[in-house]
């Protein structure tokens, strides 16, 4: 499907409002930024939760005292791309979402990735420097 480019605002919108939501365990208002058949996938792990209601459930049962904040979005017609700060107690990492929006304006899938930070290899210290 075709956006229009002024629904590029209601995606950024969506995808801070999503953020929001889940932040602050605001169920309903989640459940209102979701099409009936949202499809939830995790690459890394290759899960895929398919409806609303099952995607809900996984987030009011996800363990833990997490915390998310928006670093930056883009977003362009339909699609948006976060990247957030996520923390659990003192452990922080980063995540990447990319969210599709529907002509409607809900959020019609979601794919997390979680990257894992990793050593570089042997070698580039000269053309890279670490932060």
């Amino acid at each position: 499907m075709v956006h229009a480019v002024n629904d590029t605002a209601t995606t950024r919108q969506a995808a801070h409002d999503y953020v929001d939501h889940l932040e602050r365990r605001d169920w309903p208002g989640l459940a209102g930024l979701l099409t009936d058949d949202v499809v939830y996938e995790m690459p890394q792990t290759r899960e895929r939760i398919r409806g609303r209601d099952a995607f809900l459930q996984f987030n009011i049962e996800y363990p833990g005292d997490w915390h998310l904040r928006v670093r930056r979005v883009v977003a362009d017609s339909g699609v948006a791309a976060l990247w957030l700060d996520v923390r659990v107690g003192d452990e922080q990492q980063d995540a990447c979402v990319w969210l599709e929006v529907s002509e409607h304006g809900l959020i019609s899938r979601v794919v997390d990735y979680w990257p894992e930070p990793y050593e570089p290899p042997q070698g580039r210290e000269h053309l890279a420097e670490r932060w």
